[in-house]
């Protein structure tokens, strides 16, 4: 039993960059999907796939990570940022810069996880859960 699956998975993505592995897995859910969704989109992993499990009841999902030419990931930090202990809300005037805009946040908002910048344009408040750069 996991008590933080996002944080989970950020900690998958971070050791798979670390030591150059291609792919990684999650145990999947929908918060999980579309966490891959806007990294896809922001550009720091290549893909990812919905899978059935092999061993196991239950799908996973497939994360394909994303490197430079010198094989360096392209992720050189992601962070969880709201805890569960602890949530972290901003509202769209307020939401702090990642390396003056270089990172990225994803927020949880009220139409949908999206980054920071897409929070901003349509100034939309919400919880912040992951930085990466």
């Amino acid at each position: 039993m996991n008590t933080d699956p996002v944080a989970d998975m950020i900690t998958r993505i971070r050791n798979a960059g670390m030591v150059a592995m291609p792919t990684t897995s999650v145990p999947c859910s929908k918060v999980k999907i579309e966490l891959a969704r806007v990294l896809k989109e922001t550009g720091f992993i290549t893909d990812y796939k919905v899978i059935d499990r092999e061993t196991r009841i239950g799908k996973d999902i497939k994360i394909f990570l994303k490197y430079t030419e010198n094989e360096r990931s392209v992720i050189t930090g992601i962070k969880r940022v709201s805890k569960c202990g602890r949530r972290i809300y901003y509202s769209h005037d307020n939401i702090p810069r990642i390396l003056r805009g270089m990172g990225v946040i994803v927020m949880s908002t009220s139409k949908g996880l999206m980054t920071d910048h897409q929070a901003r344009k349509i100034k939309q408040g919400g919880e912040a859960l992951i930085a990466v750069w």
